[in-house]
């Protein structure tokens, strides 16, 4: 099954999730609440998630001229692509790293930290921005954002649920014979299905951006090459996290955050190596000569 597919059949769980917990907060008036609330939440992240993206992290828009190099691949890239040169952001931080955001390829923003500058090479450079743009080019960002959203409005519906449970809601509810236990089921497991949902999706889109970045490019090994050098850096600590804003860590090619440990289970991005091995088995390297992070 194709990771579009998959996306889609996960969006869809996401969806129905949020109903649910809509009509367990009472009928249709419940469904209409669950409909308000991701409804609105999507509208303002499609049009301002770009600007507080990039607010949180510091990003600085700089012109061709201040960084000749990557503007050029990125122009390149871009023209491969068929879709307009995305605007370009500098992060003074010396942790390796980079991300695109935006909610369309003619609204789209390409970020990079003073960090990957120093670490990667022109080619390795060169796969990092291919598969930014290929999130770009695919609409990963906005597909995140909703599902972000989506997620976040089936916590706060799931709790409101629950009081409405416990403090006997409306009559044709108590009618109804609202179970406060049930309420508080789905207020505790609701949110974390629709977590583990969204990180399905994340990981899903970051496959497929390894995928479209690698033939954009030309060289999956490149990117490969570059991932490895990301994910070491991120481990040894290189300048610490806190220039990081955790809370967009996920829209970063290498989420430094949870590369170890339990939290490799609930990380927004599947584990390096398997996107090298994956990288590699595209470049036709046999399994036995292939590169480990």
């Amino acid at each position: 099954m194709g990771n579009s597919v998959k996306t889609v059949l996960l969006m869809g769980l996401l969806m129905g999730l949020c109903l649910a917990v809509g009509e367990t907060m009472g009928g249709s008036r419940g469904l209409l609440t669950a409909f308000v609330f991701g409804g609105l939440g999507n509208l303002v992240m499609y049009w301002f998630s770009d600007r507080v993206v990039l607010w949180m992290n510091g990003a600085q828009p700089v012109e061709p001229g201040d960084l000749p190099q990557v503007y050029r691949i990125v122009a390149d890239l871009a023209a491969g692509a068929g879709i307009p040169i995305p605007k370009m952001y500098l992060i003074q931080s010396p942790l390796p790293n980079a991300f695109a955001t935006g909610r369309n390829p003619a609204h789209a923003a390409v970020a990079v930290t003073t960090g990957i500058l120093d670490v990667l090479d022109e080619r390795e450079l060169r796969g990092v921005l291919a598969h930014e743009l290929s999130h770009v080019l695919h609409r990963d960002i906005l597909i995140s954002t909703i599902a972000a959203v989506m997620a976040g409005a089936i916590m706060v519906l799931s709790r409101m649920a629950y009081y409405a449970a416990i403090f006997g809601g409306r009559r044709d509810d108590r009618e109804r014979g609202g179970n406060p236990l049930a309420a508080l089921a789905m207020m505790i497991f609701a949110p974390l299905a629709a977590s583990l949902i969204q990180l399905a999706i994340s990981r899903s889109r970051e496959y497929q951006a390894d995928e479209g970045g690698a033939k954009l490019s030309g060289d999956p090994l490149a990117l490969a090459s570059a991932l490895g050098k990301i994910e070491r850096a991120a481990l040894a600590g290189r300048g610490g996290f806190a220039q990081m804003n955790q809370t967009t860590a996920h829209l970063y090619i290498v989420n430094p955050f949870s590369l170890e440990g339990i939290s490799r289970l609930f990380s927004t991005h599947p584990p390096t190596e398997d996107r090298i091995e994956r990288l590699e088995a595209m470049a036709g390297v046999p399994s036995s000569k292939r590169l480990r992070p």
